[in-house]
């Protein structure tokens, strides 16, 4: 399919790399407003085409899809540009500025029979079927509340600072925690209590988010642009609870029994850049001669435009255009200072740019199967082909996952998804009933070596192993020191025990001297009566004189009648010789 790009940014060059990368795909076409940069970009990642004009881009007859890269401001104007030409559009998020701007567009696409998609990449990926998995599993009980939160440090972007431009932290990354929320709980809401810190521009930095649901559930989502957070994601249930690392872009998701131990664990599948999901989707669903895409149909686009549109409201922050009663903007309005199609600052790219901590396993894992399915033939393995890709924290993030996940599915929900991988049994404090807990043990006690079996061990697991070692003497440490503070915890009370013991003792008794004491006393009371010296007791009692009568013996115990017995020596009778018992030493005259 060949595709065309509006907007010759950062953005789009994410794309054109996902382009370069994905089977199917052609990278066709790049417009700009400045035809020397479209020129610079299409050299760079391999475009036939380069215009200076959006409109001649959209004229060629030979561009099937349109990407729309530009700021939010101006999405309703190309999707409407690109739709009137008759091109399928696939635009970036926050989809237009507003609803109203939303639904007219998406009405125009059902009246030409396009389809038109929001690129909300985290709709698209495998992660989110496996969280509902997780979920519907029943392992971490009912679910009663979640919390996310995404932030960078964005407040130099001048496309996020000006008002005209559709600016704020809502539309760039809002959108994403609100979507989060909206995938696992879905859009029952009753009740939005929203806050926000704005510039001076009037834009929104930083908000925080809380909605209530019609059966009692709760979501506490936080962004900003001022700060970087952890981009966390938390699902908390009645039996235990689900963390998400980077619910920008998933890398890995653990789940937690009540003692807050790790009862399974997965990592995300290896991919190009992530944008990749969101094009098979596009592709699958023209072929199919669909106008939506059932990760992110029409219906979401609306109600998540409408949430935003309530707490823009609650703020009372209005756009320009807005005011001015209109739904939409021209590129004559905004002056030609490179931010128009810059998009450098999307949060897409920086999901990719922060640093995100990664796993590599052996280049041919079973995340890799997928990939190399995906990829265009330009390269011998997977390996090669990722080696070409600019550097980003997604490259090396390996799978515990099947592969047989059914994109084109509503739910998302994966085909044939094997159980996922037990590390623990879950070990609830509280029982539950027998069928619930029956439920979600037939889906934890499932052997995984039928997964575990296809993933080969690492050539090289030195890093592993010194972790591990490292991980232990750390245990080891841990332990000795919690010894050695219980060692003194009871010399200390000990010691107290002896002092509220001493400080009890009636004074009489505390004063009265010791045994020995007493006996140097008498010692040398003795020798001033007998007029010598004092000396040492040992002294003292070595000049004590005992006089001791011999012992009686009764002549009719054992040792009296042996007394009395005449024995004849062996020297005078050498007939009688005494019986010695081996082993047994005899005594000499001196003994």
């Amino acid at each position: 399919m060949k595709i065309g790009i509006i907007g010759a940014g950062n953005i789009a060059g994410t794309m054109a790399t996902t382009l370069q990368q994905l089977k199917g795909t052609e990278c066709y076409a790049i417009a700009s407003r400045d035809v020397k940069r479209a020129r610079a970009f299409a050299d760079k990642y391999g475009f036939e085409k380069a215009y200076g004009s959006y409109a001649d881009m959209l004229s060629d007859p030979y561009v099937e899809l349109v990407y729309i890269a530009t700021p939010h401001s101006h999405h309703y104007e190309h999707i409407r540009m690109s739709l009137n030409h008759g091109k399928h559009v696939l635009c970036e998020k926050a989809f237009c500025a507003n609803a109203k701007q939303a639904e007219e567009v998406l009405r125009l696409a059902r009246e030409r029979g396009l389809l038109l998609a929001e690129a909300m990449w985290t709709r698209y990926m495998p992660m989110r079927g496996l969280i509902n998995k997780v979920l519907k599993s029943g392992i971490i009980g009912n679910p009663t509340s979640l919390s996310a939160n995404l932030g960078y440090p964005l407040i130099n972007k001048s496309r996020l600072v000006r008002p005209e431009l559709a600016g704020g932290a809502l539309l760039d990354l809002g959108v994403y925690v609100l979507n989060f929320a909206s995938m696992v709980f879905g859009d029952s809401i009753d009740s939005i209590a929203a806050n926000c810190v704005k510039l001076d521009s009037g834009v929104d930095a930083q908000e925080n988010i809380m909605l209530t649901y019609r059966d009692g559930r709760m979501a506490s989502l936080y962004v900003t642009m001022l700060a970087q957070t952890d981009r966390r994601g938390l699902i908390n249930g009645t039996n235990g609870y689900i963390e998400i690392e980077n619910i920008n872009n998933y890398e890995m998701l653990r789940v937690f029994n009540l003692e807050r131990k790790i009862v399974a664990e997965y990592t995300a599948p290896t991919q190009i850049t992530g944008y990749e999901y969101e094009v098979m989707s596009v592709m699958r669903a023209i072929r199919e001669g669909k106008l939506e895409c059932p990760e992110m149909p029409h219906t979401e686009i609306i109600r998540m435009m409408q949430l935003m549109d309530s707490i823009r409201n609650a703020w009372n922050i209005e756009f320009p255009f807005e005011r001015d009663n209109t739904i939409r903007i021209t590129a004559d309005d905004i002056p030609d200072t490179g931010v128009y199609e810059a998009e450098d600052t999307d949060d897409k790219q920086q999901g990719n740019s922060q640093g995100s901590v990664v796993r590599k396993i052996s280049e041919k894992a079973v995340s890799d199967t997928e990939y190399e399915n995906t990829v265009k033939p330009k390269a011998k393995n997977a390996k090669d082909a990722r080696d070409k890709l600019p550097p980003s924290p997604h490259r090396g993030i390996t799978d515990k996952l099947p592969k047989n996940l059914d994109f084109s599915s509503e739910s998302y929900a994966p085909k044939k998804l094997k159980e996922p991988t037990v590390l623990k049994k879950p070990e609830p404090s509280e029982p539950k009933r027998v069928e619930d807990e029956l439920e979600a043990r037939e889906v934890l006690e499932k052997p995984a070596d039928d997964i575990m079996d296809k993933i080969p061990l690492p050539e090289d697991d030195t890093d592993k192993r010194e972790e591990s070692t490292t991980r232990k003497e750390r245990e080891q440490e841990r332990t000795i020191n919690a010894i050695r503070e219980h060692i003194e915890q009871i010399e200390r009370e000990d010691q107290a025990v002896r002092e509220e013991i001493k400080r009890a003792m009636p004074t009489d008794i505390r004063k009265r001297k010791s045994p020995t004491e007493q006996l140097f006393d008498l010692g040398a009371e003795l020798a001033v009566h007998e007029n010598k010296n004092v000396g040492s007791i040992t002294d003292q009692i070595m000049d004590i004189v005992i006089e001791e009568k011999p012992k009686e013996i009764d002549p009719r115990t054992v040792t009296g009648k042996i007394r009395d017995l005449d024995v004849p020596d062996e020297e005078e009778d050498t007939g009688f010789q005494r019986k010695r018992e081996p082993g047994v030493m005899g005594l000499n005259e001196n003994q």
